[in-house]
């Protein structure tokens, strides 16, 4: 058992983790900001020790992290994924002024392992599948703040000898995901008999199982690598076009409608290329996506279908979204 810390449980990535770290047994520290959205952990609330403070906060932070003491930190905390999620400030002080903070209050006491949540996005757009090692050309002001707490967190780890380790995310999509994202929407309208506003059917994307994302986090803090300061691209390797996602969808949820390809405008980070190149965790970590798209969805389906207030909430939430 570890004395866990972790940020970013009240998202979707980091909800997943947290019931993953109490099912292994850990003692479990959440630090999650004053007026956190509660939906996705009301149910694990009473298992875990809750700290609410403002990360930007060095000396509130650094001495939670103080009291705490935790051997493993899993740092999820982001803003600036989602197209709504555009102030430029909050952005920069979450990813990145954050993160610094974090870190050092964490040196202070010393850990184990720290493991950062880096991006696809860091890469920007490209022809290929880029390895880790590849020239960084961020598509987005959230990109060029992960791409920055990357480099700060390898640097780190070199000049102090300590294991702090980079995790960069593809598509992950599963259980907790946010109801105006594309699986979720798939879901929701799907059950109804209809697809949601769609971009073009070549727009493509590496979608990654978050039971698969999870392992990964827990592989990369199992195995200590003091002064690596190591980088690991986490998706499977496979593309997925829209079009693709949204024949699973028909198969799946037996939708009678057919798509309405366009409806919805193309974002400026789209791509028909976004893929991972996801050799080094595996060779590394021994890690390797285990649940094809079609299983995953299918596992997302019978997870919100599951429950009467999880569809509950994401039909209010999708209402209030569109």
């Amino acid at each position: 058992m570890k004395r866990v810390l972790l940020t970013g449980a009240s998202g979707f990535v980091g909800a997943n983790l947290a019931r993953r770290l109490l099912k292994d047994g850990h003692e479990l520290h959440l630090l999650l900001r004053p007026g956190f959205q509660a939906w996705r952990i009301d149910g694990i609330r009473h298992d875990v020790r809750i700290h609410e403070l403002d990360l930007q906060d060095a000396v509130t932070a650094t001495r939670a992290v103080a009291s705490i003491r935790p051997e493993w930190i899993f740092h999820l905390a982001a803003n600036g994924a989602y197209s709504w999620q555009n102030n430029l400030s909050e952005i920069l002080a979450t990813n990145l002024l954050s993160t610094i903070g974090l870190v050092e209050a964490c040196l202070k006491t010393g850990f184990e392992a720290f493991i950062n949540t880096g991006s696809s996005s860091e890469y920007g757009a490209k022809s290929h599948a880029p390895a880790e090692t590849e020239f960084l050309e961020p598509n987005s002001h959230y990109a060029v703040a992960k791409a920055a707490a990357s480099q700060f967190c390898q640097f780190t780890a070199r000049r102090e000898q300590v294991s702090i380790t980079t995790l960069r995310l593809y598509s992950a999509y599963g259980p907790f995901e946010d109801p105006r994202r594309l699986i979720p929407m798939l879901i929701l309208r799907g059950l109804q008999g209809a697809f949601p506003p769609l971009v073009a059917p070549d727009t493509a994307r590496d979608y990654v199982y978050v039971e698969d994302v999870v392992d990964a986090y827990l592989l990369a803090a199992a195995k200590i690598q003091s002064g690596a300061g190591a980088i690991y691209n986490v998706g499977t390797g496979i593309q997925t076009t829209l079009r693709e996602v949204v024949d699973v969808a028909r198969t799946v949820l037996a939708i009678p409608a057919g798509p309405a390809w366009g409806s919805m405008a193309a974002r400026e980070w789209d791509s028909s290329v976004w893929v991972s190149d996801p050799r080094k965790i595996a060779t590394e970590l021994s890690w390797k996506a285990s649940v094809a798209f079609e299983g995953g969805f299918r596992k997302t389906s019978e997870w919100f279908q599951s429950e009467p207030w999880i569809a509950a909430h994401y039909c209010a939430n999708a209402i209030a979204a569109t």
